[in-house]
């Protein structure tokens, strides 16, 4: 199988800020691959740099095998990488189906007169919700009615519907409760059996233990590696998050008091 997306050494400054120092990295159909990192660690500069928002400085870019270079954010949607940030871009006292719509909306003709399609938007909502596993009360629903689990869902659900082969999810279930993080994990099951490459941000191991097939730690803007499912362990995960060789050495200076 060949990578959608080869990121390869890959740097970004920010004049004499380094925020990324070298990530190589590579992004499967059907896979959902985590990158785990700490605060501070580069993840935030990664999606945007991924998703089209950034420039490299260097290093190259490969989508579909061919160099990857959009002018902006649109170019990247157009061509298939969508991203679902922790604020998930959506107007809570809308309806659900006119934020699943928003910026793409059906339009019907009446007597030479263009509306929002509303019965084709309604259905298509509670379609794909329930393909999800989502059973909304109505299309109608306002969307900040839902949990934090549904609006994550509906916002996956919205970027799949609309052709993502890549779908970016930053922190997805960094402010949710146990069953709702349950929800999305499986959403996320869902969307990687359909074929689409996921890129898991989190910072939380468990979470990324659960559903990811590959392992990349970024700590300091840097790549240490990619593990496949089965071939590295939680603690292992954890250690490298915290930067466990640094606190190994300071451990040793300071005479085992950390």
């Amino acid at each position: 199988m060949q990578p959608i997306i080869q990121m390869n050494d890959i740097q970004k400054h920010f004049g004499s800020v380094i925020a990324l120092a070298g990530v190589t990295v590579e992004f499967y159909p059907g896979e959902c691959h985590c990158l785990l990192g700490d605060n501070g660690a580069g993840k935030s500069t990664f999606i945007k740099t991924m998703s089209g928002v950034h420039k490299p400085t260097s290093g190259e870019i490969l989508f579909d095998g061919k160099p990857m270079q959009f002018a902006d954010p649109r170019d990247s949607i157009s061509a298939g990488i969508a991203t679902v940030y922790q604020d998930l871009a959506m107007i809570p006292l809308m309806s659900v189906s006119r934020n699943f719509f928003m910026g793409n909306e059906p339009m019907v003709t009446k007597l030479g007169v263009r509306f929002f399609d509303h019965e084709h938007a309604n259905e298509v909502t509670m379609s794909e919700m329930r393909k999800m596993g989502i059973n909304l009360r109505g299309p109608d629903q306002a969307v900040g009615t839902l949990s934090g689990g549904e609006r994550q869902t509906v916002a996956i659900a919205r970027a799949v519907y609309f052709g993502a082969k890549v779908l970016i999810l930053d922190e997805p279930t960094s402010a949710l409760g146990v069953r709702q993080t349950a929800n999305v994990l499986a959403t996320v099951d869902k969307v990687r059996k359909q074929g689409v490459s996921v890129v898991f941000i989190t910072h939380n191991v468990r979470h990324a233990m659960a559903v990811g097939d590959r392992f990349t730690v970024l700590n300091r803007g840097k790549t240490y590696g990619t593990a496949m499912r089965g071939d590295i362990t939680p603690e292992a995960l954890q250690d490298m998050m915290a930067g466990g060789e640094e606190l190994a050495t300071l451990e040793g200076s300071l005479g085992g008091t950390v």
